[in-house]
């Protein structure tokens, strides 16, 4: 097999277009895109809230990671971060309305992102290209 033509070689073509796209948007609002990752899986939660570990699950990344993720966010107003009324040893993260407006003006950018991905697909190749995606995502789970 050609490693030039490999599954592998086109996801890594895709994933570091969209990055650079989406880290040049979210320049001027002075966020990376694993912050907004954080923002819009706090947004969509019960009470716009998780605990540390379930974003850190969510990300597939380092309790260390998360921590200074959160804490960035916390300094620029777009979270709090707070002990669980349940139990304090647990630290939970809330999206402020701050952080909700960010997420709001960046669904525009993400919109129109991926409607350049997608350009010339029909609805079936869309449908079909994200449930193979998705898929493809379990698997490596």
């Amino acid at each position: 097999m050609n490693p030039n033509e490999s599954c592998g070689f086109y996801l890594k073509q895709l994933h570091d277009a969209l990055e650079k796209d989406a880290n040049n948007a979210l320049r001027s609002q002075d966020i990376t895109m694993a912050q907004m990752g954080a923002l819009l899986y706090l947004v969509e939660r019960p009470g716009h809230e998780a605990s540390m570990k379930e974003l850190e699950k969510f990300m597939r990344i380092a309790q260390s990671t998360t921590a200074g993720i959160v804490s960035r966010l916390e300094r620029k107003g777009f979270v709090s971060a707070f002990g669980s009324p349940d139990d304090k040893r647990i630290k939970m993260v809330r999206i402020t309305p701050e952080g909700e407006a960010i997420c709001r003006d960046s669904l525009q950018h993400m919109t129109e992102t991926e409607d350049r991905l997608l350009k010339g697909f029909t609805d079936v190749e869309r449908t079909v290209f994200q449930e193979l995606l998705k898929k493809s995502c379990d698997n490596m789970k």
